[in-house]
């Protein structure tokens, strides 16, 4: 081993040594410079900016929601012989504090921006407008979108207050400087400095909006907070953080907040198109399956009979790759094509059935209000239990069953409402709430069917859970 190192050293030492034919450039970048930056800058903003930033804090009241049976009942039971009852459940009524956040001021009669994630599921929001006041006003609901987590709330002052000025986002440069403002941790008018990273970051499962990326601390409670530039202008809307990182903070562009504004404070929620279907993804395992190849794009599993997408002739197992030629990769693209697609008027679908591509043309409506589904208590349903022992149970949809599992009306396919502990089913990664679509490749439209289909050895299931398409195989134990 030393013989081997000495002779590398060696062969380096006795290595001829060329000169350098080309010098390298020594002159630095011309750089456009301003102004030095004043010392007292930051000192400024806080005096400016602090005043219009609100704490937010949320609550909400306990849904009495029904348990399951004790499962130490059952236990009981068997060793004393008798029939036990589970004693009824205390109803909570105080509210419960859910989280804090953080708003900005944007007009003297109590309107504030934040997000719409910090006064989600809230029954109450509070707002304190110093962190030394004692004062917590109500504040109500103007409007919120989920989508781009933006959300207006009120509070009735007592007095006018200090506002927030709105600037432009899209003047905004890599590398200005930028600040801060919020609640982190509940740490309340907090300020942290920074840098913009980037512009324009597409990130979709936060926000449909591409987003300013800034190493600005941005921690839990400073959601809803101004991202202000050096002239004390509002320039985004602080969103999210990349957890695996240290600063890397997200916010929205203000320029997309301002054409938010007027239609959440008119309506209450942004118009979003709607063609009434559900959508899973094909990935690459349901791509295969399908004999798709490598092919990207979103899966048509159910379709409202009387939804506008349904009388436009598209079909359930439809794979959508472009909407008014914007490409479609996933369900979320879909959603989102669909969603920003011009209400009232007609939309070009370009779509793969039965691996042939066509194009269907879909005049898209308006997205009706959002309900909260409920999910079904699945024990007072009488199922169909899978034979060889999959250990999994299966039912017909009714419109009971559709209205509580907040399923598309008409659809037909069964619902997995049981699967039993360290069965196969279990095990492959069945669930209940799933659709099963396919069996064993062949699409199925009852329980019947399903389980006809069912064979010794592996079976496939084509199954729809959430927005996903997934393929499970259970092997017969």
């Amino acid at each position: 081993m030393k013989k081997f190192l000495f002779l590398l050293l060696a062969a380096s030492m006795a290595a001829p040594v060329h000169a350098q034919t080309t010098s390298l450039p020594k002159d630095p970048p011309k750089l456009n410079l301003g102004a030095t930056l004043p010392a007292n800058l930051f000192v400024e903003l806080s005096k400016a900016i602090n005043p219009a930033v609100v704490n937010i804090s949320t609550s909400a009241i306990p849904k009495n929601m029904p348990r399951g049976r004790d499962p130490m009942l059952d236990m009981l039971e068997q060793l004393y012989g008798m029939k036990m009852q589970q004693p009824p459940q205390q109803q909570q009524q105080r509210p419960q504090m859910m989280g804090l956040g953080t708003g900005f001021i944007i007009r003297e009669d109590g309107l504030i921006v934040t997000n719409n994630h910090v006064i989600a599921g809230a029954d109450q929001i509070k707002v304190q407008l110093s962190e030394d006041s004692k004062d917590l006003y109500e504040a109500t609901v103007v409007g919120r979108d989920e989508r781009t987590d933006i959300a207006l709330i009120k509070i009735k002052p007592k007095s006018k207050l200090t506002v927030a000025v709105l600037g432009s986002s899209k003047e905004l440069e890599v590398g200005e400087w930028v600040a801060a403002f919020g609640n982190p941790f509940g740490h309340g008018h907090s300020m942290s400095k920074g840098i913009v990273s980037s512009k324009g970051r597409g990130i979709a499962e936060i926000n449909k909006i591409p987003l300013i990326q800034t190493d600005a601390s941005i921690n839990p409670g400073n959601s809803g907070g101004p991202l202000v530039n050096t002239k004390g202008m509002v320039v985004g809307v602080n969103s999210a953080i990349d957890a695996r990182a240290q600063g890397i903070g997200f916010a929205i562009p203000i320029d997309e907040v301002k054409a938010l504004i007027p239609q959440l404070e008119a309506k209450g929620r942004i118009a979003r198109g709607y063609i009434g279907a559900l959508l899973g993804d094909l990935d690459p395992e349901a791509a295969e399956y399908l004999g798709m190849g490598e092919q990207t794009g979103a899966v048509i599993t159910q379709l409202d009979p009387r939804g506008p997408g349904a009388r436009a002739g598209l079909r359930v197992y439809d794979i959508v790759t472009s909407v008014n030629e914007k490409p479609v990769d996933s369900s979320l693209s879909l959603v989102d094509a669909v969603s920003d697609a011009p209400i009232g008027k007609t939309a070009s679908f370009k779509i793969i059935r039965e691996r042939k591509p066509m194009t269907v043309a879909v005049l898209v409506a308006e997205r009706p209000e959002d309900g909260a589904p409920q999910k079904v208590e699945t024990k007072k349903y009488d199922g169909h239990k899978a034979p060889l022992n999959l250990g999994f149970t299966i039912v017909d949809p009714t419109a009971q069953i559709r209205s509580e599992w907040g399923l598309a009306e008409g659809m037909k396919q069964p619902i997995v409402i049981e699967t039993a502990r360290n069965s196969a089913a279990s095990k492959a990664g069945l669930s209940v709430g799933d659709v099963i679509l396919d069996v064993n490749k062949q699409a199925v439209a009852n329980s019947k069917e399903a389980l006809k289909l069912l064979k010794k050895g592996t079976n496939t299931l084509r199954v729809a859970r959430n927005n996903r398409i997934m393929i499970i195989n259970i092997d017969t134990p």
